[in-house]
């Protein structure tokens, strides 16, 4: 099912590593027809193209990534920014997973996105997760090479491995090289001091930040985020 809206909305869902937040874009953007630009994902693609590589800036980028650091702004700006026109100009909804990451990001970019879809059309909701949950659901984390797929660790799928294919698509399971869990520790350092501050430059500007326990199986959070949405 998918519920339309008159105009198109971006929704920026937010939280620690491991809470959850890449799932909870996608139930999102399928259940309102909107676009999941997975800012993380995206990224991700850019710094481990081999054809990019060729480029200093690109290979700078990728160690950052792979240690578990922010990525240089003015270029997160440039690539993310890009794409971001690219889906408005289509009519399209967009849902955000992550970002705005930085403060200077945010200065930035909610100009951008406030300018393409409209001030009341901009919703922010942040999932809280504590620092030990992020390490345990991340460091056993497995994605499907192929199709994407985060597999949720529950019963009948707790004993899977990377030998063990993608129980969706049959594709390779594989472990991100950012959910090791000393990359983990980092990125929660990262996001603590760089994207904590984000949601007060939010509220400064005027917006209301949700919050969202992210503990509770995906369908549960979901449900808490579309009845936001529905209600404003």
């Amino acid at each position: 099912m998918q519920l339309r809206f008159a105009k198109p909305k971006i929704i920026v869902i937010y939280g620690p590593p491991g809470a959850g937040k890449g799932v909870q874009a996608d139930l999102t953007a399928r259940y309102f027809g909107f676009i999941h630009f997975d800012t993380g994902k995206y990224l991700e693609s850019l710094v481990h193209d081999p054809a990019a590589l060729k480029s200093a800036v690109v290979r700078r980028q990728r160690t950052l990534f792979d240690t578990g650091k922010l990525l240089t702004t003015s270029w997160v700006l440039k690539v993310v920014g890009f794409r971001m026109k690219e889906i408005a100009a289509a009519g399209l909804g967009l849902v955000l997973s992550g970002s705005p990451r930085t403060v200077s990001e945010a200065k930035n970019l909610l100009p951008v996105m406030e300018r393409l879809y409209g001030r009341k059309n901009m919703f922010f909701f942040v999932l809280w997760v504590l620092p030990e949950t992020s390490i345990k659901r991340n460091s056993r984390r497995l994605i499907c090479s192929v199709c994407g797929l985060s597999l949720l660790r529950v019963k009948g799928t707790e004993k899977f491995t990377v030998e063990n294919p993608c129980p969706f698509c049959g594709g390779k399971l594989v472990r991100r090289t950012l959910d090791r869990p000393s990359v983990i520790r980092d990125r929660l350092v990262e996001f603590n001091l760089k994207t904590l501050p984000v949601f007060a430059a939010i509220r400064k500007g005027g917006y209301k930040v949700m919050e969202i326990k992210g503990d509770a199986l995906p369908f549960k959070v979901f449900n808490s985020i579309k009845k936001q949405v529905i209600k404003i």
